[in-house]
């Protein structure tokens, strides 16, 4: 499909329509309070961004493969209002406040993503586009908390116009491991998307409901 398909990328106070291949994206940022467990050394600060350069390795796509949701809907309904709940327990926001950061970070209406071998397919609604991605490598972002993360970006190397040129990559995963979860960021300019850390939407296996998401982040 050719056409351009219009999707929406929100800054905290603003809201901007752009095209689908467009700067739309994600990021945790160093705000962000959830954390992961994932089998590495040192497990658990690897998660929370404290890691050696020479801990991350490339990764492929193969890595993400499989039928993603966005989490965004499930914030809007109240499913995840535990979550947030959860997190005002532990964290310096109120539940309420949590709920309006994640709301700009989960904010997109890309609501399914599809990964198989080379090709990523962006759904929204009935509407889809479909690029074929070669790895690009990856950039090493340090936060004003002092922590990092790691985007692993991919290039579009054939498909529908409409596509994004780059997409980016964050999991809290430093080396070649399968992601059980994932947010990420799209456009066509790689160096403008490693900028942006507030909006990142994030995406769980098409197979859970949204009870299974919120319990698989209480866990964490």
């Amino acid at each position: 499909m050719n056409k351009a398909i219009t999707t929406l990328s929100y800054a905290l106070a603003v809201s901007a329509a752009l095209t689908f291949a467009g700067t739309a994206g994600a990021q945790t940022s160093s705000g962000n309070n959830h954390s992961h467990s994932h089998s590495h050394d040192k497990k658990g600060s690897v998660n929370d961004g404290y890691f050696d350069d020479d801990q991350v390795k490339a990764r492929e796509l193969s890595d993400w493969e499989g039928d993603w949701q966005s989490v965004y809907p499930y914030l809007v309904d109240g499913t995840l209002d535990p979550v947030m709940a959860d997190k005002a327990k532990h964290g310096d926001k109120t539940a309420g406040e949590y709920r309006a950061y994640y709301d700009t970070g989960y904010k997109t209406d890309i609501d399914r993503i599809v990964i198989n071998g080379k090709k990523v397919t962006f759904f929204r609604g009935k509407d889809s586009v479909t690029g074929d991605y070669e790895t690009d490598g990856h950039e090493i972002l340090t936060y004003k908390k002092g922590n990092r993360g790691v985007r692993f970006i991919f290039r579009k190397s054939a498909g529908d116009d409409a596509a994004p040129r780059f997409i980016q990559f964050s999991d809290h995963i430093v080396a070649p491991e399968k992601a059980d979860h994932y947010h990420l960021y799209w456009g066509n300019d790689r160096a403008a998307l490693l900028n942006e850390v507030t909006n990142w939407p994030t995406y769980y296996p098409s197979s859970l409901n949204g009870k299974q998401i919120a319990e698989e982040m209480l866990a964490h």
